[in-house]
């Protein structure tokens, strides 16, 4: 009987998927920490780079057998295709705004998803912690400058979902250029 191993020979869809995240994020915290206005470029990254790009960096690790991977990315990227729809709705007639506790509420859910795959990022690298921590800590921040109205515990999500999004491009860039020399170019914490 012949027993032939087929080798995957398929990309890393990870720093697809971490720069859609991270960027988008960038950009969307940015706006929490007031730097300018919520407008169609946020809502387009949102859509395109966080929402689709995500969307496929998470069909790539299915194709890869990877459930962590498969699960963050299609789960993120449906997040921030929810989050522009929230967003646009309203503005279309679609439906009425969501009110701040209705917003709390959708952090919060977010937030709780984000701290049960943050357990799953302790058996990963020190900078997929470092995503997945800040990340749980940017909903429930987020949640809180909801409920609370507090304009300064926004900004200060701001400033921290900011620090987040940058995580995530590191651990991405890390990824791309740790692969292409062969060698540990930026380190990740294996």
């Amino acid at each position: 009987m012949d027993e032939r191993v087929i080798k995957d020979m398929t990309a890393n869809p990870a720093p697809l998927g971490l720069m859609g995240f991270g960027m988008t994020t960038v950009l969307l915290n940015l706006h929490n920490a007031g730097y300018f206005g919520l407008g169609s470029m946020i809502l387009a990254m949102g859509l395109f780079y966080g929402g689709f790009a995500q969307m496929v960096a998470g069909i790539m690790e299915w194709k890869k057998g990877n459930t962590f991977g498969t699960t963050a990315f299609t789960s993120y990227g449906a997040f921030w295709l929810t989050l522009v729809f929230l967003l646009v709705m309203p503005k279309l007639g679609m439906a009425d705004a969501p009110s701040a506790v209705a917003m709390a509420a959708y952090l919060s859910m977010w937030g709780l998803f984000t701290f049960f795959m943050f357990i799953g990022t302790l058996k990963g690298s020190r900078a997929l912690q470092v995503v997945f921590g800040t990340l749980t800590l940017l909903f429930f921040l987020l949640a809180a400058s909801d409920i609370t109205g507090s304009a300064a515990l926004k900004t200060f999500a701001g400033y921290e979902g900011i620090f987040c999004g940058l995580s995530a491009i590191y651990l991405a860039m890390a990824e791309v250029l740790n692969e292409k020399y062969g060698r540990t170019v930026l380190p990740i914490g294996e």
